[in-house]
């Protein structure tokens, strides 16, 4: 009679989708062990427990003004980001595995983008053909001899990993630019915090709470002042990530400016604060390359500083992320990153990379459109899910446009097998239901080495069957447990 009152969730109804690595079942029957604490958690609450826990964390997420902005949406532009409270558990000895690989590439990649801008001894010794490099709108001729503080580039990265089938994690792209999600990940841990308290604890799970703490000390570490001024720079309250914009600049205590806030003087940087003006050390910017400066790149920003990139030579400012680091995550190099970490390191990569066909080569190119049914084709400078093309949900219409597209341009496109997304569940219509994930760890870069929070965004292909989790089409989010050894 309780149960028919109080009816709970069926934990054995779970439907895999076939042929897919599931992060907490082995099998409707058999669940992973990491996860079973976890399960007698929600296996103790009624539906109408866990039901009132989604609108709770809806809420907060509405109070919280935690969303993002879709720029084709005709109906509006903010959309509160969806969150699926059933969290994705990692194990302490897989994410020591990714820690190390994640370490490792960015670490690699740091030493490819010095090398480019400065000896080019890797294309000199024939391993990436530098007219990669020259193809590439992301690599800046004004950064070439350009010293940067620390020799450091990507202060911070955001690598996107994927489970395949074989249950290993696998690198889909990196992140050297100004990579977003990261506001999402601590708002997630603050609503697990709220929802599942007990859980949490009991679990431990390692805690991503200090990563604004861990950004700070990065950032006043590329000042050989005491005591820096470090300013976020944001485009605006019309970004789309303008929320995590806001969230890191008052978790670090600094800042929030816009190009119009700052001005250069005599080749240093300065901050109108009412009525004053403050000299500015270190800059963490939103802004991309183009709208950086207008006297150097895009005449026409107004999201940017004049003369910002005079000062930055002189090396009176700091700028996170370095300018010109886009070359070096554009989808096509990332498929020489395996030989970087050889050549570079001498060491073999920790983390793979994914079967990448590079369409500019004619072999590659032909095998790619005999198979484009089996083939996910992307833009090599395409980003948040756009631009690409999934051949097996495709119709022969947008398959014969996107070929024309390629064959137009073939250096501009890169190609992949279809992946099964490891699926995750998610709590949706009052039972469990498998939904596609990917992950997104992020890498702080400083003169005391490299961390990586341990944790990360998890983002979840809410609409079922679909492997696309950009949360400008559909995606949405999960909290990411790591497990403490």
């Amino acid at each position: 009679m309780e149960n028919m009152i109080n009816p709970k969730i069926d934990i054995k109804a779970y439907n895999h989708y076939p042929n897919t690595w599931d992060e907490m079942y082995i099998s409707s029957d058999d669940i992973r062990n990491h996860y079973q604490h976890f399960t007698h958690t929600i296996k103790s609450m009624s539906l109408d427990d866990l039901n009132k826990k989604v609108d709770f964390s809806s809420q907060l997420f509405l109070n919280q003004g935690v969303t993002f902005t879709v720029y084709n949406n005709s109906k509006g532009t903010e959309k509160i980001f969806p969150f699926d409270i059933i969290p994705r558990i990692i194990t302490a000895k897989e994410w020591t595995k990714v820690e190390r690989g994640i370490k490792q590439r960015i670490k690699a990649l740091n030493l490819f983008i010095k090398d480019t801008y400065f000896d080019k001894f890797i294309y000199k010794d024939g391993v990436v053909p530098f007219k990669q490099i020259l193809s590439s709108s992301d690599y800046l001729l004004q950064m070439n001899q350009l010293s940067v503080p620390g020799d450091i580039y990507s202060h911070i990265a955001g690598v996107d990993l994927i489970r395949d089938n074989d249950g290993e994690f696998y690198v889909l792209e990196d992140n050297l630019r100004t990579p977003s999600g990261v506001s999402y990940m601590i708002e997630n841990r603050e609503i697990s915090k709220r929802i599942f308290p007990a859980a949490l604890s009991s679990s431990k799970v390692m805690p991503i709470t200090n990563y604004a703490q861990m950004l700070s000390k990065k950032l006043k570490g590329l000042s050989p002042k005491s005591n820096p001024n470090v300013v976020l720079l944001t485009p605006g309250i019309y970004n789309s990530a303008y929320y995590e914009h806001t969230t890191l600049a008052r978790l670090m205590g600094v800042e929030l400016v816009e190009g119009q806030d700052l001005f250069v003087d005599d080749n240093f940087v300065f901050m109108k604060n009412a009525g004053a003006v403050k000299k500015v050390d270190v800059i963490y910017r939103r802004v991309d390359d183009d709208f950086l400066d207008p006297l150097v790149f895009n005449s026409n920003s107004k999201l940017g500083v004049s003369s910002i990139m005079s000062s930055y030579r002189k090396g009176n400012v700091a700028i996170v992320n370095a300018p010109g680091t886009g070359f070096a995550d554009d989808k096509a190099t990332y498929t020489y990153v395996p030989d970087m970490i050889r050549y570079y390191l001498n060491e073999e990569p920790i983390l793979k990379n994914i079967q990448t066909y590079k369409l500019s080569n004619k072999s590659e190119l032909e095998y790619v459109l005999q198979n484009i049914d089996s083939m996910v084709i992307k833009k090599t400078d395409g980003s948040g899910g756009y631009g690409m093309l999934i051949g097996n949900s495709a119709t022969d219409k947008e398959i014969h446009d996107y070929k024309k597209q390629v064959l137009a341009n073939p250096k501009g496109f890169i190609a992949q097998p279809t992946l099964n997304l490891s699926t995750s569940p998610c709590f949706i219509d009052g039972k469990l239901a498998p939904r596609c994930v990917d992950f997104r760890p992020f890498a702080l870069m400083g003169n005391d080495g490299i961390d990586v929070c341990p944790g990360g965004l998890t983002r979840v292909a809410l609409k079922e069957g679909s492997l696309v989790v950009n949360s400008s089409q559909g995606g949405g989010s999960k909290d990411t447990w790591v497990l403490k050894k």
